[in-house]
């Protein structure tokens, strides 16, 4: 009886162990999400960043062109209307390189600005005069710290040369820009957000540092 109950036992062990065999063979492999964002490209592998990154500087160029040609009628500055044109034209340009990365790459573009985007379009729209000289001003300028985040991000991680190149191209318009900006004197530092809090150094970093100052 024992010896017989063994046998079942056995035989019920083996049809478990074939039936996980066989499910293992016939279920697809687990799909690392990571992995699935990005594809491979002759300039090398293309992330979920490296697109956003395309994204986000196409929709900048949407509504930034715009409001630089709202600036040349609505501005009292003659300083806010120079910096309007000259956002406006840069970026015209800086569209066509990003509209020509994204095909190389096989990369999707929006035809409008985000939400956030289109509210101030509407607002600076709306405007006119020291008002507008203000908004346009203090909203530019706090959109081209948040892109320059995006863009510096990348530039320094990607494993893509185009996005590299492109980043790098991005780089030199946004600081470019910022600076337009502030050159109307009409910045306000600080509303901007602060720069990020430095994360506490390392056990070793402290200890390098310690017998730097004791020696």
């Amino acid at each position: 009886m024992h010896r017989l109950l063994r046998g079942e036992l056995f035989m019920l062990g083996g049809f478990v162990v074939a039936a996980a065999v066989t499910i293992a063979l016939v279920m697809p492999p687990a799909i690392d999400p990571a992995a699935a964002q990005w594809t491979q490209t002759s300039s090398g592998p293309l992330t979920a960043a490296d697109r956003d990154l395309l994204i986000k500087v196409r929709q900048a160029g949407l509504w930034e062109m715009p409001v630089g040609e709202y600036a040349q009628t609505r501005a009292e500055s003659q300083r806010v209307k120079e910096v309007g044109k000259l956002i406006m034209e840069e970026h015209m340009e800086l569209d066509l390189i990003t509209r020509q990365t994204a095909k190389k790459l096989g990369v999707a573009l929006p035809d409008e600005p985000n939400a956030d985007q289109q509210s101030w379009m509407a607002q600076l729209a709306a405007e006119s005069g020291p008002a507008f000289d203000k908004d346009f001003a203090n909203l530019l300028r706090a959109a081209h710290g948040k892109v320059f985040t995006v863009v510096a991000g990348v530039r320094s991680g990607t494993r893509n040369a185009e996005i590299r190149k492109f980043a790098q191209e991005g780089i030199n318009y946004v600081m470019r820009h910022m600076g337009y900006l502030e050159s109307t004197g009409l910045v306000d530092h600080s509303q901007l957000p602060e720069p990020p809090t430095p994360s506490p150094a390392p056990p070793v970093a402290l200890a390098v540092e310690k017998r730097r100052h004791t020696s």
